[in-house]
């Protein structure tokens, strides 16, 4: 990473656009570390959630009055800054769903179902969520495809290799992720995507956990389809975005029927409309999309480059501190890693160590983090993870080792 053009985060400022983290929990000061399930919210979201129901609440495209239309055009905006946002060719190739798992579940749906037949092979990865396994199994019993998987080495990167050998004829989708939501791990996606176009494969990638952490241009990438969270990036919960090559988004088929969807309706036939529309049946999730685009603009006006700076920064010194705290063991060890440390403790379940740290205040995740095929392959039954944002600082990694010592003597 260049480091001429970055700039130093003002991490006081930034914290003051988050009134949820100047709290106590327990009687301790929130520290806030589970980011990667949910960001907070800068007021900036907030603000536009109540605009829209205080200043112009109606339902969007077939209005004709002023608050449909204005409705309307905030609506589309976020399309169009999502559009930018992801380097999409245009903004028609972006479809809002609820998030990344409505996402997948479109394209398991529409066009595993549509074009993949028996004996097909699908490829995902070891380091997958859940919400990247099952559509695709329930996919396969429909179909008769079959799943491979990519081998995760011991430090928690893909083995790659692995994948060429795993890649023939029979492949026609690859799936996998940006980046790990259990280990923080980034993958080789552009190498990945190049491969499987090899034997004309499409192929999806999870933006999860990249949307508010990596630069992303699927025209560069050549991805086929990419999907997006809007509160894993500061956005309100229940929005998400795929985008699609437009040839394959044309010729897939909708999943879901009703308003919206449609050009004529009649009992002997019905014509859908164009896209995106085409996946946008019924009245959608109109206020938190609308508030979808200021965390959007948060993250464009700090430059994703000074915020990734920041939490490589964060994500240094935790490996440090709590990696070198007797009976600490980090798990996902790879040289390329989004802002996400987790570890385990010996002879003290995650559990335990998760309600300590709460008792003083410090949210971290545990468990297997909707990767349990994962923790398996490790074999254990979870993690401590600890992910980090841009309103996070030293001092609060500072105490949550201090904390960590503190189980470690007491539980000993």
């Amino acid at each position: 990473m260049a480091t001429a053009s970055l700039q130093k985060i003002d991490i006081l400022k930034i914290r003051e656009q988050f009134p949820i983290l100047h709290q106590q929990v327990n009687g301790k000061p929130l520290i806030y570390f589970d980011n990667a399930a949910t960001s907070q919210k800068p007021k900036s979201v907030i603000e536009k959630l109540n605009d829209y129901y205080l200043g112009y609440n109606a339902n969007i495209h077939r209005g004709i009055h002023t608050l449909a239309e204005k409705a309307t055009h905030a609506f589309e905006e976020t399309r169009k800054s999502l559009q930018h946002f992801i380097h999409s060719p245009s903004a028609e190739q972006i479809i809002f769903t609820k998030g990344v798992t409505e996402s997948i579940n479109l394209l398991a749906q529409s066009y595993a179902k549509t074009f993949l037949n028996a004996g097909d092979e699908i490829i995902i990865s070891g380091l997958e969520h859940h919400s990247n396994i099952v559509p695709w199994q329930l996919a396969c019993q429909v179909t008769g495809a079959v799943i491979k998987v990519i081998p995760v080495l011991p430090d928690g990167t893909l083995d790659i290799e692995s994948y060429h050998q795993l890649i023939s004829d029979k492949t026609k989708l690859v799936a996998v992720n940006h980046a790990s939501n259990s280990l923080g791990t980034i993958n080789p996606i552009k190498e990945i995507i190049s491969k499987a176009h090899t034997v004309g494969a499409v192929v999806l990638i999870d933006g999860a956990q990249a949307g508010a952490h990596l630069p992303i241009d699927v025209q560069t990438l050549d991805c086929d389809f990419y999907c997006l969270a809007g509160h894993k990036m500061y956005g309100p919960t229940g929005v998400g975005a795929l985008y699609g090559k437009k040839e394959l988004l044309e010729k897939m088929p909708p999943y879901q029927g009703g308003g919206e969807m449609i050009k004529e309706v009649s009992f002997a036939k019905t014509t859908y409309n164009d896209l995106p529309y085409k996946f946008e049946a019924g009245t959608p999730n109109i206020a938190d999309v609308i508030a979808w685009k200021a965390a959007i603009d948060f993250i464009q006006d700090l430059g994703k480059e000074n915020i990734a700076a920041h939490e490589h920064e964060l994500l240094h010194y935790a490996t440090e501190v709590v990696g070198n705290i007797p009976g600490v063991t980090l798990v996902g060890t790879a040289q390329e890693k989004v802002s996400v440390l987790s570890f385990i403790i010996k002879n003290i379940h995650p559990f335990d160590v998760g309600q300590m740290l709460d008792a003083r205040g410090i949210a971290v995740r545990t468990g297997h983090h909707c990767t349990q095929p994962l923790m398996d392959h490790f074999g254990i039954e979870g993690t401590i993870r600890a992910s980090f944002a841009v309103y996070n600082t030293k001092d609060e990694i500072d105490a949550l080792a201090e904390s960590l010592k503190r189980i470690i003597n007491f539980l000993s």
